[in-house]
């Protein structure tokens, strides 16, 4: 399986003027009812998860006709999803527009204005997880601490 590479510059550049992302910052809800109001209700699963050879064309066309779009998109761009289909766009769509979405602590199309549900700082950049080293523990060699 081919790992998915960092959107570049000009992607984000680009993911930042998208309309469907500036809709998912307008739409964005707190709430899941919109997933009931979702066009893809009526539709098998599997269609909005194709295979990676297989075309998303079907999905993002069907996503282009539904109400809750924006609102698909944000909460998709919110919870860092990377598989499927999610308010048309397509998993390499939104890495860039998830870069856009998270960047500099400010959400794309609202300059100067950060989130109001995280205060100043925003979000944070994912950092791999760490084993905490302890310092002062002197790690235990095989039978040392054993009775004799």
């Amino acid at each position: 399986m081919t790992r998915a590479r960092m959107p570049r510059p000009h992607e984000v550049a680009a993911a930042r003027r998208d309309p469907r992302l500036l809709r998912a910052v307008k739409e964005q809800q707190g709430d899941g009812a919109w997933r009931i109001r979702g066009a893809c209700q009526a539709v098998d699963p599997e269609t909005f998860f194709p295979a990676p050879t297989e075309p998303a064309d079907a999905a993002v066309a069907l996503c282009r006709t539904c109400d809750v779009q924006g609102a698909c998109l944000a909460w998709a761009l919110d919870v860092g999803d990377c598989h499927g289909v999610w308010g048309a766009t397509t998993p390499r769509e939104r890495r860039a527009m998830l870069v856009a979405w998270r960047s500099e602590g400010q959400r794309p199309g609202l300059p100067g204005q950060s989130d109001p549900r995280f205060g100043a700082v925003a979000c944070l950049p994912i950092l791999p997880l760490q084993r905490a080293s302890r310092c002062s523990e002197k790690p235990d060699p095989v039978g040392a601490g054993a009775p004799q």
